[in-house]
């Protein structure tokens, strides 16, 4: 398989840029599409669709191709691959739960292919503007195609807007539901990890009172008042402009141990409630919950990260196709330059053309770990035409 990535600020850029790589003696068959909510997404679809391509597509929070990161613009990755290797399903959600769609997603992947594989990108908020469900995708999931079975993904963006995301084809498109990349396993292999890097802060930490998605005490004194204060920014606990998720959070989440592995879950603060005095989730922080405040990684999660992807890529004895990166929106702003490296540094170790995009969640495997949803992880696939 041959694989090219391109970039581009407007629909007459990925025009161009689709010229060019073609013009190189490459028909491709297959785009992956990362692009801002404020790109319009049909306009590249149909150019897409005049060379005959077909498009998995997601909304970002920022993109990437190699050399080359961007914000309120498109990443594509194109490759000339076997039409009978892969097939494109789009699963509306609307009034169906996740576990049916789920269940649906893993039945037509086993029934078009004895041993499928699979990218997975969901959208990333509700048309409630609730954060998706990351986490029990992931488990019915991987619990209806079997837990041997191999995906990586992650969740569409709106560029840190929480108003909306999509997911699309080259004709559909959903602001609710999935897109999944199915490919046959026995013609194209996936091999990928996903890792975080926040380190735990001091002592473990007790949920002591919450409901839902509302925190409200930590070892019995007020949540709110125990973050900011931990954190040094007591004196905003009421300073309702005070943005806790961009002030805070995106640096210093929870860490939250599995119980079904070593893998640990990073949970986030979104917001202040400010009626309710409580801290307002991105996942729910269940009563008796143990966890740790935490810091961001430092330069050597770099390494970390590049060590892994090497000997990953030495097991196999070859380098990658193409390349897919999904990376955390909250990567960005707490690693700055370094997620550049990382991403820069995956594409180096794999030798391959490389896109990818900043996500709201991420859905892959960590080392020695099961089928996981993550947060503020650097999760990446490596495609490889057997």
């Amino acid at each position: 398989m041959k694989s090219k990535s391109i970039y581009g600020k407007s629909p007459e850029d990925i025009q161009k840029a689709i010229q060019a790589a073609i013009a190189d003696d490459f028909t491709p068959t297959l785009a992956v599409v990362f692009i801002s909510v404020n790109q319009d997404r049909q306009a590249v679809t149909e150019i897409l669709a005049q060379y005959d391509i077909d498009v998995f597509g997601a909304t970002s929070c920022g993109e990437f191709v190699n050399g080359h990161q961007s914000n309120g613009e498109m990443a594509l990755l194109l490759m000339d691959l076997a039409r009978d290797s892969y097939s494109i399903l789009l699963k509306e959600i609307g009034v169906q739960s996740i576990q049916e769609v789920a269940r649906q997603v893993a039945n037509s992947a086993l029934t078009q292919f004895v041993n499928p594989s699979m990218i997975v990108c969901s959208t990333g908020v509700t048309p409630g503007s609730e954060l998706f469900d990351g986490i029990t995708l992931v488990q019915e999931l991987s619990e209806a195609i079997g837990p041997e079975k191999i995906f990586f993904g992650g969740m569409a963006g709106d560029d840190l807007t929480l108003a909306g995301t999509a997911v699309f084809t080259k004709n559909q498109e959903t602001n609710h539901g999935l897109i999944v990349l199915v490919f046959d396993a026995n013609k194209v292999s996936l091999n990928g990890m996903a890792i975080t890097g926040w380190k735990r802060l001091g002592i473990s930490r007790k949920v002591t009172r919450s409901k839902g998605k509302l925190l409200y005490s930590i070892d019995g004194k007020p949540a709110v008042d125990m973050y900011l204060n931990y954190l040094g920014k007591g004196k905003e606990g009421e300073n309702r402009e005070f943005n806790v998720l961009n002030e805070l959070s995106f640096y210093y989440p929870f860490i939250v141990e599995r119980k079904s592995s070593d893998d640990i879950l990073i949970k986030s603060p979104m917001s202040i409630d400010y009626e309710e005095n409580a801290l307002n989730m991105d996942m729910e922080m269940v009563e008796g919950e143990k966890f740790w405040f935490s810091v961001p990684p430092d330069f050597d999660i770099v390494q970390e990260i590049t060590d892994e992807a090497s000997k990953v890529r030495n097991n196999l004895g070859k380098d990658a196709d193409a390349l897919l990166v999904f990376s955390c929106a909250g990567r960005e702003p707490a690693l700055g330059p370094l997620v550049t490296i990382e991403n820069e540094g995956l594409a180096e170790v794999w030798n391959s053309p490389m896109a990818g995009f900043f996500t709201y969640g991420e859905f892959g495997r960590a080392k020695n770990s099961p089928q996981n949803f993550h947060s503020t992880a650097c999760c990446w696939v490596a495609l490889t035409e057997k």
